[in-house]
């Protein structure tokens, strides 16, 4: 059996959705232990990884190819925190500050009959601040299941003229998953 980690953020681009009892092929990125992973996971459950995931970083001719018997969901819980945009505090250092009451310029560009496309920042900075010791495995169906699609991020769940106070949450990080017959292929 081989434990393969997947990283979230790649998944919630563009990973295909699969479950226990699937095949499955990934392209392997690093068969090394991975200070990010490790520092997650912590040492103990670091060295069960087998290997790490990525369909973005490279190219990669070594592979992972097998049937999943089982997917652990990877969590661990943030605190989130929001603070005022100020210049130099998650705004460009040589930003002048709106008046109070104020939102920040609209950015935008025209693209012609009365379409335009931009953004205006919120008046506030969310930052997420990781809870040591806080990880835990979930045992999961599958990977990008409907039902796992459907969770709010935190930008989501903040309207852009409140100021909602300090808050913990979980937040998923990624996935464990054990592939049974693993047929692999390694660089030369």
């Amino acid at each position: 059996m081989t434990r393969v980690w997947l990283t979230r953020w790649e998944w919630a681009c563009c990973g295909d959705g699969f479950e226990i009892g699937d095949d499955v092929e990934f392209a392997i990125r690093t068969r090394e232990q991975d200070a990010v992973v490790a520092s997650l996971l912590g040492p103990t459950l670091a060295a069960t990884v087998d290997a790490i995931e990525s369909h973005h970083d490279h190219e990669s001719s070594d592979r992972v190819r097998g049937r999943v018997v089982a997917v652990h969901e990877v969590a661990h819980d943030v605190v989130e925190r929001t603070s005022l945009r100020r210049p130099g505090h998650g705004a460009p250092p040589d930003a002048v500050l709106p008046p109070e009451g104020e939102e920040w310029p609209f950015v935008g560009r025209k693209l012609g009959n009365g379409a335009f496309v931009g953004s205006r920042p919120s008046r506030y900075v969310m930052e997420e601040v990781p809870v040591p010791g806080s990880t835990v495995l979930l045992s999961a169906k599958g990977v990008r299941l409907a039902a796992a699609d459907s969770e709010a991020t935190p930008a989501a769940r903040q309207a852009a003229d409140e100021h909602p106070p300090e808050r913990r949450s979980r937040r998923v990080e990624g996935w464990l998953v054990d592939v049974d017959g693993a047929r692999e292929n390694r660089e030369a």
